[in-house]
């Protein structure tokens, strides 16, 4: 584990502008047209697509870029203070190889300070993708203020937001990187809890030469939901027998886990196990030992661990074939899931009288999506870049609900539309026109990123669903869309497919912690670029499709 990610449950900052390779999806393509099947057959051979690398093939990957990192810092130019910490690596069919490293300076983790090495077959670099464009330097590394007093301001800021218990574990000095010039500065994490009893996981950073607060974010990633309970039906769960008891534990997919939290909200919990290896009844009971929301949770981990793996390659979250673990009955009557980096784990409540236990498939998809945006671009979430967070989990969520075509929960792009969060039968939120839910953004402006990171999302959502299937009226798997443009423009969609791959790619090649939808533009068209080419019909998509949500 690297110095930077020693405390931290995410990655640090960024902003993007970059050129790379994709992957492959052969499932979950929309049924509604005869030209959206032809998109399926032609994005199963994209010009660049990442190979799935062996768990020894990648460590040894690592291993050499770290030993020529300092080789690496001199050739792109970094100072003699600079020292780079290998994070993540992705390899091309072709030989090119992306390298994602975060930066030290004088031994001090540089926040915001992240970037993407690209090298060719040869070893020849191609590129490099940067968090910050500025020069990595302070004019002293001694604070001018205690860090008693950066811990002190926040707890505040943790009180301000409704955290309760907070206790912050200690000021570290860093280099900020994410706005302007770099500074030394102080991060605090305040823990305790969030006012709606989710663990808190408050970022705080602090110039440590004036106590002016730069920056903060929130650690726990979490999607707010209240409702029923989606049930998939009658469905296979892989499970392990232990002499004559079966448990939840998923050998065959990195060794996942379902824990029972009986009600806590600490711990692991304790494993489920079984007598007939037949889990839960279908219908929710207030029981904290309740099999069903259990059952949903292994099911949810299951299709999203086999989604990743058949459409991209990828090998579970951290792509090093180590399997997450769910916990479920987490605190009572907790309206709510989410995803901790910290714990590698995914956490569901069982919604209002603990009957409604948030386990529907694009809520397991889209929390544990936030896992794999954490161990790739790392978008911060708090602004426009938490927009892109919230939205990367929404696309890959109604991703992971296409694949696996469960005939009680058929593919659509509406998010959350199982647990009835609004207590009406409408989802939580809407793809093709954002705006539906009351809150989201359906286009870019300058203001959007003051909106919290799940409604400023819907500009992404809306990019993605245009991408996928185009403007206007239409029909699939029997649920009615009619998505609007800023410009009046016709788009026509290249279909889910390919729009996933482009999407991932973006995001694991391109997409660095702080990058803003303009970022997220250009990332995207590199993407398109290095999957299908500049002057294809996929990258002019792209550009259509930004420019109909007002990204230019």
């Amino acid at each position: 584990m690297s110095p930077l990610s020693m405390r931290h449950k995410r990655s640090t900052l960024a902003i993007a502008t970059a050129v790379a390779a994709g992957a492959l999806l052969a499932t979950g393509v929309t049924t509604g047209t005869a030209a959206a099947q032809a998109d399926a057959t032609a994005a199963a051979t994209p010009l660049a697509a990442p190979v799935q690398l062996s768990a020894s093939a990648r460590t040894s990957l690592l291993q050499e870029r770290q030993a020529e990192a300092a080789t690496t810092a001199q050739q792109i130019g970094l100072g003699a203070q600079e020292r780079l910490v290998v994070k993540d690596v992705v390899k091309d069919a072709d030989g090119t190889v992306h390298t994602r490293y975060e930066r030290t300076y004088a031994g001090l983790p540089v926040l915001g300070g992240d970037l993407i090495v690209h090298t060719s077959k040869a070893g020849k670099a191609e590129g490099v993708t940067k968090a910050t464009k500025a020069a990595i330097k302070v004019s002293s590394l001694t604070p001018k203020i205690a860090a008693g007093a950066a811990e002190k301001q926040a707890l505040g800021a943790a009180k301000t937001l409704g955290s309760d218990k907070a206790a912050a574990d200690g000021a570290r000095k860093v280099i900020w990187a994410g706005s302007g010039t770099p500074v030394l500065a102080y991060e605090t994490v305040v823990g305790g809890f969030q006012d709606d009893g989710t663990p808190n996981q408050l970022h705080v950073i602090t110039d440590a030469a004036t106590g002016k607060k730069l920056y903060e974010y929130q650690g726990i990633e979490n999607a707010t939901g209240t409702g029923k309970t989606l049930y998939s039906g009658t469905v296979s769960l892989t499970t392990n027998l232990s002499g004559s008891t079966y448990q939840l534990y998923d050998t065959t997919r990195g060794g996942h886990k379902t824990y029972n939290l009986a009600r806590g909200t600490s711990g692991t919990g304790t494993l489920f196990t079984d007598a007939d290896n037949v889990w839960g009844t279908g219908t929710a009971s207030s029981s904290s030992s309740d099999q069903t929301a259990a059952a949903d949770a292994a099911y949810g981990a299951q299709e999203t661990w086999d989604f990743y793996k058949s459409t991209f390659g990828r090998n579970g979250i951290k792509n090093n074939g180590v399997g997450a673990y769910s916990r479920v009955h987490y605190s009572s009557g907790y309206v709510n899931a989410f995803w901790d980096d910290g714990c590698f784990c995914m956490t569901y409540g069982d919604g209002s009288s603990n009957t409604h236990p948030l386990t529907s498939l694009d809520v397991a998809g889209h929390e544990m999506s936030h896992g794999v945006t954490s161990n790739t671009a790392g978008l911060n979430y708090s602004g426009e870049s938490g927009g892109l967070n919230e939205a990367t989990s929404d696309i890959f969520g109604t991703g992971v609900e296409f694949f696996a075509g469960n005939s009680s929960d058929v593919g659509d792009y509406l998010i959350g539309e199982k647990i009835n969060i609004n207590g009406n039968g409408t989802p939580l939120r809407y793809m093709d026109k954002p705006s539906k839910d009351g809150g989201s953004a359906d286009y870019w402006s300058s203001t959007v990123g003051s909106k919290d990171v799940h409604y400023s999302s819907g500009v992404a959502n809306h990019f993605f669903y245009l991408l996928s299937e185009g403007s206007g009226a239409k029909t699939i798997n029997g649920v009615s869309y009619n998505s609007p443009t800023y410009n009046g423009s016709t788009v026509t969609g290249i279909g889910r497919a390919k729009a996933l791959q482009i999407w991932y790619k973006a995001l694991t090649t391109y997409m660095t912690s702080t990058t803003k939808y303009a970022g997220a533009r250009t990332a995207t068209l590199n993407a398109a670029s290095a999957l299908y080419g500049s002057t294809s019909a996929e990258y002019k998509a792209v550009a259509a499709a930004w420019s109909a949500v007002n990204v230019n």
